[in-house]
């Protein structure tokens, strides 16, 4: 059994990895996450053959997931997947390829091997990104945007007098702030997503990974495929790839 890591900004989450596939993920809050609750969750895991972790998240929660498993699976390296210029099929078009997220890099890895065809895919978490990828494997770049609940803090924090909560309202024109404030950033996560569609000349797939996915899906003109495990995934690939070579 090998064990799959994917510590995003908000989020941990993890899966098993065996003949069969990746089996469904598990999900922690960050914020929630303690030493303590980590361990309560992996105790009852066989010790794995080998750990692959893609970071997003902040230091200390890395070092936090060496300590448990450590403490769990003594001598157990953990191997951290970083982004590079051409590996697994896929071509990074970043000038810089390490400084493309380690989380944009496997989704890229995984839209390529399982959704062969050009794809866009979105990333509805934290921050919203979007990576356009041809059926090549050619990555051809893409955007950053704060996630929902990100602008919707930041118009909280940045003002004296608008706030938000988590109530789900009519679209449209709004009359009240809160509703307002939840119509604006979903349009604006909406409306980022159909104007790159609409830019593309060649007919593409759309992927949605994150936790706001399915939410976004709901509001969009267009169909698309939700995959929530499209990191997990990915580093799957690179894990069986590097246990073949």
């Amino acid at each position: 059994m090998k064990l799959l890591i994917d510590s995003g900004n908000t989020r941990l989450k993890w899966a098993t990895l065996d003949e069969q596939g990746v089996i469904t993920s598990q999900v922690m809050l960050n914020a929630q996450l303690s030493r303590q609750q980590l361990l309560d969750a992996w105790v009852r895991l066989p010790r794995p053959e080998q750990i692959a972790i893609a970071c997003v998240s902040a230091t200390p929660l890395l070092a936090l997931i060496d300590d448990v498993v450590e403490d769990l699976w003594p001598n157990l390296s953990i191997i951290s997947v970083k982004s590079e210029a051409q590996a697994y099929g896929v071509y990074n078009a970043y000038q810089q390829p390490e400084k493309l997220g380690v989380d944009r890099w496997l989704a890229l890895i995984a839209a390529h091997h399982f959704y062969p065809g050009a794809a866009c895919i979105v990333d509805c978490g934290t921050a919203v990104t979007v990576d356009l990828i041809d059926a090549a494997g050619k990555h051809q770049g893409g955007l950053i945007s704060p996630g929902l609940t990100l602008m919707k803090k930041s118009l909280a924090g940045g003002t004296a007098q608008l706030s938000f909560n988590e109530v789900t309202y009519e679209r449209g024109l709004a009359n009240c702030t809160e509703a307002a404030i939840y119509n604006g950033t979903l349009l604006a996560v909406v409306g980022l997503i159909e104007h790159i569609l609409s830019q593309q000349v060649q007919p593409v797939s759309l992927i949605l990974t994150g936790g706001d996915a399915e939410f976004v899906a709901a509001h969009l003109s267009t169909n698309a495929l939700i995959d929530i495990d499209l990191v997990l995934r990915g580093l799957s690939i690179v894990l069986s790839a590097d246990l073949s070579n």
